[in-house]
């Protein structure tokens, strides 16, 4: 049996399956209920006269790799449309009214007859994957149009399906792609293994975006009446493995630190979670209005969208996901020449394995590990500064990736 066919069998097992998931949960629902309105959104808002580019990225963090492209883009050719698709709701929900794409939808699922309707309708002149998004079908397609389509921001490692003897099949996507834009110089090595020349490495375009985040108005007037002149620690994205250690360490700790913790899950329950378990004196975004926030120790954000501005008031930070799914971004407090603690699983990202060894991000696995690093932290303010401007220097020395990648694509349209 071709293994085109078999793929093609299980992305319709799949679609059937989600369909009977998505009746008992609702992030599923969102997935589902979502690429039902592609079509129509697409038919809506794209005139036909117009050229049109066509982004695709996997979820939030990949939006934010491929921002400064599309922003660039928006720029340099005002007359073309941009159509960006996503794969995730967690991403897509939050981002499906950015105003940098003329429209943003749900990527249909990756079946024959979605992907030739889909190209049919968006009649793409360029068109930009970010990081790790494969999808066999539309890319054979892309190919046989005569598309240019390049993949950037990307990272290639030998676990990957495409450099194990059996990874034929994927490794046949592989090739319709113009050109690869990878991270890092061990990416492009392993492309070459595999034959693959069309490769450059041009850099992680997500240190293009935090740095311009220095360049606005980061204040919020409300954190500066809560940090009131006082060391401050900013633990964002957290999830609960995060939560018990950080809520174990404010509860013992007798230094006058002010705490802020933005969760992952900010849903009502799981922030009533937190407070309860918390024995300083507590008070919620949502919940602040009429306070004086320099009485309270903990302030827990539970909103989203402030939170890289929250990170600017931080003396040293905590990013999230290292104990859980997966670790958040690690760049937008390192921006602010920070020190950042994490968990332990930070493998597959490079900017913290980079960092780690560097010396400006610190890993810890346990309870102890933790508070041994928040004391010699605390106690030694001169060299957490020195651990601070490594991060910055980091970003500073590594920015221009998007530039790198325009000026190369920029001769197809």
């Amino acid at each position: 049996m071709p293994l085109r066919f078999l793929y093609n069998i299980l992305v319709n097992l799949a679609w059937t399956g989600l369909h009977v998931l998505a009746l008992f949960q609702p992030k599923i629902k969102l997935f589902v209920s979502g690429r039902k309105e592609t079509f129509p959104l697409l038919k809506e808002k794209l005139s036909p006269n117009a050229k049109t580019i066509w982004m695709h990225v996997a979820s939030l963090g990949e939006f934010e790799q491929g921002l400064p492209i599309l922003e660039r883009l928006r720029s340099q050719h005002p007359n073309h449309q941009i159509v960006l698709t996503f794969f995730s709701p967690s991403g897509y929900e939050v981002k499906k009214n950015t105003p940098v794409a003329d429209v943003t939808a749900y990527l249909p699922m990756d079946t024959l007859s979605n992907a030739t309707r889909f190209l049919d309708l968006v009649k793409p002149e360029l068109v930009i994957f970010v990081k790790y998004e494969i999808w066999p079908n539309y890319l054979d397609q892309l190919k046989k149009r005569g598309i240019p389509t390049f993949l950037v921001s990307a990272i290639f490692s030998k676990r990957q399906v495409y450099f194990k003897f059996y990874g034929g099949f994927m490794r046949n996507s592989l090739k319709t792609f113009s050109h690869f834009f990878v991270q890092d110089e061990n990416s492009k090595i392993l492309l070459q293994s595999i034959g693959f020349e069309n490769v450059t490495v041009g850099g992680d375009t997500r240190l293009d975006r935090v740095s311009e985040i220095l360049k606005r108005d980061n204040r919020l007037e409300f954190m500066d009446r809560f940090k009131n002149g006082q060391f401050c620690f900013v633990a964002g994205s957290t999830w609960p493995e995060d939560e018990e250690i950080l809520i174990n360490y404010i509860n013992s700790v007798q230094e006058p630190i002010k705490f802020v913790i933005a969760p992952h899950e900010i849903k009502p329950a799981h922030v009533e979670k937190i407070i309860g378990a918390l024995q300083k004196k507590v008070v919620c975004y949502s919940d602040m209005e009429d306070k004086n926030l320099k009485d309270f120790d903990v302030l827990i954000i539970d909103t989203i969208g402030i939170l890289t501005k929250v990170y600017s008031y931080a003396d040293f930070a905590y990013v999230g996901g290292g104990f859980a799914t997966g670790l958040h971004n690690t760049m937008e407090p390192a921006v602010f020449g920070i020190p950042i603690i994490i968990g332990p699983q930070y493998h597959g990202f490079k900017e913290a394995e980079d960092l780690v060894t560097k010396g400006g991000i610190l890993s810890i696995s346990d309870q102890d590990g933790f508070n041994e690093l928040m004391r010699k932290l605390i106690e030694n303010p001169a060299k957490a500064k020195e651990q601070g401007i490594i991060n910055s220097a980091y970003i500073n020395a590594n920015v221009g990736a998007a530039n790198r990648i325009l000026d190369h694509i920029s001769q197809f349209l």
